[in-house]
């Protein structure tokens, strides 16, 4: 697997080689910016608006914007003197319980490749097999391209997974949304009949079953007009009425019972049919009686 970043777990004076590789990588379709009468790409130009002119890059300086319209002017230099050594190692400051871990810290995930040596591996390996065993998770820091990192490693089955993390001041305050929910009350019928909708779609987590349907048609349109067919404009979608929160529940629950009875008599018939044909494969025609 390709890295982008070779280094090491280390806690205490327990030394783990890894390599950092990307876990997740999007596949949606990318479009550019084009001229509509020659088709030509874009180009953006670095614009004041003041000068009324293009700038050039070594006129670029970096703002801090203070107020609305002011900026403190900082210098690279000034920049350096604060700046990130590159590290190394993935520090691990604590171990916590994985449960423990709400996931809007989540940034990005990425795996934790173990080195080719056996003898390397083998503390990659324990330390995969404690966190399975104990169901806790690594936070640690590590510096990567001048940005400090907060992280945590977990088990995914038979890989050590790094998600990095927000740090508490970058997640937003939730309050506001929880003093009014905790204002609203439900009543217990309208609790039960959401329980029901819940129960009637449960299922396992099967990633592979669900599928970016708009990534799909729009690949199937862009292949179509690849191919010259017109592309015909949709039909305005109609407004959805607004209805009773207690009927929008019977009717959820409704029509999922109702689907779940049409699946279960589609089978029956299914092997019902199945089992006449075999029935009647099987069974032989009598011999005709001769006459005395």
């Amino acid at each position: 697997m390709r890295t982008i970043w070779n280094g090491s777990i280390s806690f205490g004076l327990v030394n783990i080689p890894i390599g950092l590789a990307l876990a997740t990588q999007r596949s949606d379709v990318a479009f550019r910016t084009l001229h509509r009468e020659c088709g030509t790409p874009i180009k953006q130009k670095r614009w004041c608006p003041h000068h009324e002119r293009e700038v050039e890059p070594e006129e670029l300086v970096k703002g801090w914007e203070v107020a609305k319209g002011e900026f403190v002017i900082v210098e690279e230099s000034e920049l350096e003197s604060v700046a990130l050594t590159r590290s190394q190692s993935i520090d691990i400051l604590r171990f916590v319980k994985l449960a423990d871990v709400d996931p809007v810290y989540f940034d990005r995930t990425y795996y934790l490749a173990p080195a080719s040596a056996d003898a390397a591996r083998r503390p990659y390996v324990l330390l995969l097999r404690a966190m399975q065993e104990t169901g806790m998770a690594a936070v640690g820091k590590f510096v990567l391209w001048g940005k400090e990192n907060l992280c945590l490693i977990r088990a995914q089955g038979e890989t050590l997974a790094m998600e990095t993390l927000f740090f508490a001041d970058d997640v937003r305050n939730k309050a506001e949304i929880e003093e009014a929910v905790e204002a609203t009350e439900v009543r217990k019928a309208e609790l039960q009949l959401a329980e029901q909708v819940i129960d009637s779609l449960v299922g396992e987590w099967k990633p592979e079953d669900f599928e970016n349907e708009y990534r799909r048609e729009l690949k199937a349109m862009l292949d179509a007009k690849l191919a010259g067919e017109q592309i015909a404009r949709p039909e305005p979608v109609a407004e959805t009425p607004v209805i009773d929160l207690m009927e929008a529940l019977r009717r959820s629950v409704a029509e999922t019972q109702g689907k779940k009875s049409g699946a279960a008599a589609s089978k029956k018939t299914k092997a019902a049919t199945k089992s006449n044909g075999s029935s009647g494969s099987s069974r032989r025609k009598a011999p005709a009686r001769k006459s005395a």
